[in-house]
C-alpha cells in the first residue's frame, strides 16, 4: 500500500494498475479457492456416481436459496437407481414447496417395483397434498381399511334383514393404490362409506338373517359386484367379513311401537266419541228442560183462556166443575200409577 502511494504520488500510472490489476486476480483466486473447497466433497461425489452436477451449478442453486445440498444427494440416489431426472425438475420441486426425498424416494420405489411413475407424475401428486411415497407402498403391498373406521367411534355396521332382526358387521376391505387416479381421485373416506352403504344394503336385501350367518361371503360377492370403487384412488382387492353379531329384534319392536301408538289412536278416539256423548246428553238434557218449560207456559195460559170463556159466554159454571172433577180424576190416576202429570216418572 505504501508502494502504491508512492507510485501514484510520483505519477507511475501503469505500475498503479498492474498492481490493481493483481490484487483483483488475487481477490478473485481466493473466492474461487474457497468456493472450490466448499462444494468440492459434494462435487466429487456427483462426479464419482455420475450425477452430473457442477461447481457452478452448486453455486447456482446456492444464490436461488435452494438446499443444494438434498438436492446433489437426492440426484445421486436417483441416478445410482437407474432414473433419470434432470436437476432443473429436482429444483423446480424443492422451490414449489414440495417435499424432495419423499417424491424421490417413492420414485426409486416405483422403479424397483416395477411401477411406471414418472418425475413429473409424483411431483403433482406431492404437489396435490397427498403422500405419494404411502400412495407407492400401498400400491405395492396392499393396504387393509377397517369398515366402519373405528376411530369414527361407530364399532359395527348395523343393518337389518326382512325378517326385521339386526345384525351388527364388522368388514375389513383390501384396497391397492391406483396411482394414475391418486390426483382427482375419491380418498379412504369414500371407500369406508361405500362399502359400508353396499353391506347394509346386502343385509337388507336378505329375506332370513340367518342365511347371512350362515354365509357371510353373499354380503362380499354383492358389494363386490357393484364396483364401489369408481372414481376412486384405489382398487378394492377384497373385502371380508371379520365378524357378525346378532341384535334386536328390530321388527317385533317395531311393530310393538306400532301396536302401542294404534292403542293410543284407538283410545284418542274412542274418548272423543266419550265426549260428543256426553255432550249430546247434555243438549237433550237442556232440550227437555226448554220443551218442560214451554208446557208451563202452555199451562199457565188455560187459566186465562177459561177467564176469558166465562167472560164470552162460552162456558158456563157446571161446565167448569165438570173439567175440575175431570183433572182431578186424572190426577188420581196418575198418583195410583205412579206417573206424574207430564206423564213422567214421580220423583
Amino acid at each position: 500500500m505504501h508502494d502504491l502511494l508512492l507510485a501514484v504520488m510520483k505519477g507511475d500510472f501503469w505500475l498503479v494498475v498492474t498492481i490493481v490489476v493483481l490484487f483483483v486476480v488475487g481477490l478473485i483466486a481466493l473466492i474461487a479457492l474457497l468456493v472450490f473447497f466448499r462444494f468440492f466433497n459434494l462435487w466429487i461425489q456427483a462426479w464419482l456416481t455420475g450425477a452430473n452436477i457442477g461447481i457452478l451449478d452448486m453455486v447456482g442453486m446456492m444464490l436461488r436459496k435452494v438446499n443444494y445440498t438434498m438436492i446433489v444427494q437426492q440426484k445421486i440416489a436417483l441416478v445410482q437407481a437407474g432414473i433419470k431426472v434432470d436437476t432443473r425438475d429436482l429444483e423446480a420441486h424443492y422451490l414449489a414447496r414440495g417435499n424432495v426425498p419423499k417424491t424421490a424416494a417413492a420414485v426409486i420405489a416405483a422403479y424397483k417395483a416395477g411401477i411406471d411413475l414418472p418425475w413429473k407424475t409424483a411431483a403433482a401428486i406431492d404437489l396435490a397434498g397427498r403422500d405419494i411415497l404411502d400412495a407407492v407402498r400401498t400400491s405395492v403391498n396392499p393396504k387393509v381399511i377397517d369398515c366402519p373406521d373405528p376411530s369414527k367411534g361407530a364399532r359395527t355396521l348395523d343393518a337389518v334383514a326382512r325378517n326385521g332382526i339386526q345384525l351388527k358387521v364388522k368388514a375389513r376391505v383390501t384396497v391397492q393404490t391406483k396411482l394414475e387416479r391418486l390426483v382427482g381421485g375419491a380418498t379412504e373416506e369414500t371407500i369406508i362409506a361405500r362399502v359400508g352403504q353396499g353391506i347394509v344394503s346386502a343385509i337388507g336385501s336378505a329375506d332370513d338373517h340367518r342365511a347371512v350367518l350362515a354365509n357371510p361371503s353373499i354380503i362380499s360377492r354383492e358389494v363386490l359386484d357393484k364396483g364401489l370403487d369408481a372414481a376412486t384412488a384405489f382398487h378394492i382387492v377384497s373385502i371380508d367379513i371379520a365378524d357378525v353379531e346378532v341384535g334386536e329384534n328390530i321388527g317385533a319392536k317395531l311393530a310393538a311401537d306400532q301396536a302401542a301408538a294404534d292403542l293410543r289412536v284407538a283410545q284418542a278416539q274412542a274418548e272423543q266419541r266419550r265426549a260428543a256423548a256426553v255432550a249430546r246428553e247434555q243438549e237433550m238434557k237442556a232440550l227437555v228442560e226448554e220443551n218442560r218449560a214451554k208446557v208451563v207456559l202452555a199451562e199457565a195460559e188455560v187459566p186465562l183462556a177459561i177467564a176469558q170463556a166465562f167472560r164470552e159466554g162460552r162456558l158456563g159454571v157446571m161446565d167448569y166443575y165438570h173439567m175440575r172433577n175431570l183433572q182431578a180424576d186424572t190426577e188420581m190416576r196418575h198418583a195410583v200409577a205412579g206417573t206424574n202429570v207430564q206423564g213422567g216418572p214421580r220423583t
